[in-house]
C-alpha cells in the first residue's frame, strides 16, 4: 500500500532500525488479491464491542499498555499518541488474527517503537516493511509505510500471510517475516518480548 515520498521529502528525520531482510518472493494470484483487498479496506481502527464486560477489558488493557509503553519508550510519547498506537495495535492484530502482544513484541524488536525508524535495507515504520510490498499489494507508494496505521496493517498482514505460508508455525513465520529463516535469535527476541507485553 505504500507510497513513495521520501523520508527525507517529508521533513523526517530517518532513524535507522535493526530489522533483517525480507524476502521478495512470488505470491499466488490468490494471495495477491486476498491481501490487497486486506490493505485497501481504509477502516478506522475503532474497536467494536458486543457487549460491556468486553468493551472493560480492552479499556483496562488499553491503561495499562499505556503504562508500559510510556515506561519503555525513550522518546517519552504523550497519552494521546500512545492510545492512538495501541488502539491501532489492538485493531490490526485483530483484524489479521494476530495477538496484539505478538504485535507489541514485533515492534519493540523491529523499530523500538519508532515511527520514522529505517533499517539499512530499507525496511520501514515501526514494524519494518519493505518497500516491495507496496508495489506487491498497495498503491506503490512506499512513503505510506510511515503512517501509522497503514505500516501496522501491513505487517500484521504480512505476518498472518507468513504464518498461514508456515502452516501456524510462529517461529518459522517470525524467521520470514525478518528475512531469517530457520535461525533463532529474530524469533527468540521477538517472543520473549512478547512475554512482557502478555
Amino acid at each position: 500500500m505504500m507510497f513513495r515520498r521520501s523520508v527525507l521529502a517529508l521533513g523526517l528525520a530517518p532513524y535507522l532500525a535493526h530489522a533483517g531482510n525480507q524476502i521478495e518472493e512470488p505470491l499466488a494470484d490468490s494471495a495477491r488479491t486476498a491481501l490487497s483487498s486486506a490493505i485497501a479496506n481504509a477502516a478506522p481502527p475503532e474497536p467494536e464491542f458486543t457487549d460491556t464486560n468486553s468493551r472493560i477489558t480492552y479499556i483496562r488493557w488499553l491503561g495499562e499498555m499505556s503504562t508500559r509503553l510510556g515506561q519503555l519508550t525513550k522518546q517519552r510519547l504523550d497519552i494521546t499518541t500512545r492510545q492512538e498506537f495501541l488502539q491501532t495495535v489492538w485493531y490490526e492484530s485483530r483484524r489479521a488474527g494476530l495477538e496484539a502482544s505478538l504485535v507489541l513484541g514485533l515492534v519493540q524488536v523491529e523499530s523500538a517503537f519508532r515511527k520514522h525508524a529505517v533499517s539499512s535495507v530499507g525496511a520501514r515504520g515501526y514494524m519494518q516493511v519493505m518497500p516491495f510490498w507496496s508495489r506487491l499489494i498497495g498503491d506503490g507508494d512506499a512513503g505510506k509505510l510511515f503512517h501509522m496505521q497503514t505500516n501496522l496493517r501491513f505487517g500484521c498482514l504480512i505476518l498472518r500471510h507468513y504464518l498461514d505460508r508456515e502452516g501456524g508455525d510462529m517461529f518459522m513465520a517470525l524467521g520470514r517475516y525478518n528475512g531469517s529463516r530457520g535461525r533463532a535469535e529474530y524469533p527468540n527476541s521477538v517472543l520473549a518480548a512478547k512475554r512482557r507485553w502478555d
